[in-house]
């Protein structure tokens, strides 16, 4: 069953959110974790690499343009580290290429900063509904 309204509580599931900037990780962390959401963060490509192999996540939300790693970069290290893992690029930075790039590396969905809140929910709910589906 689908989640619906605008408080709707997401079933439990773990994101990681990589992205450079700190207060947007803050804000999308608390607003996910309201909705049931067990959120963890990295601030770099390296962090996220780490972080992948320490734990599982069931999605990874991606920023395009950090510091230490180019996000589409990212997208192709996490996708062969968990081919069944959703990632969904979120970005301020992006073009046409970085999107066709960014799916054809296995994102989910590109969107573009800033982006609302509920579009960003509704996609981790189809990516993850997406992935459920195809894993029965």
């Amino acid at each position: 069953m689908q989640p619906c309204g605008k408080n709707r509580k997401m079933p439990s599931l773990k994101v990681l959110i990589v992205d450079d900037e700190v207060a947007y990780v803050d804000v999308i962390r608390r607003r996910m974790e309201k909705r049931n959401l067990k959120v963890d963060s990295a601030h770099s490509g390296s962090e996220a690499i780490r972080k992948m192999r320490e734990n599982s996540f069931d999605i990874a939300i991606v920023d395009l343009k950090m510091e230490d790693m180019d996000g589409l970069e990212v997208v192709k290290i996490l996708k062969k580290m968990d081919p069944d893992m959703p990632v969904i690029i979120v970005t301020g930075h992006g073009s046409e290429q970085a999107a066709k790039d960014g799916i054809a590396y296995g994102a989910y969905a590109y969107l573009m900063k800033p982006c609302d809140f509920d579009v960003l929910m509704g996609k981790i709910w189809e990516a993850v509904k997406t992935k459920t589906a195809r894993n029965r």
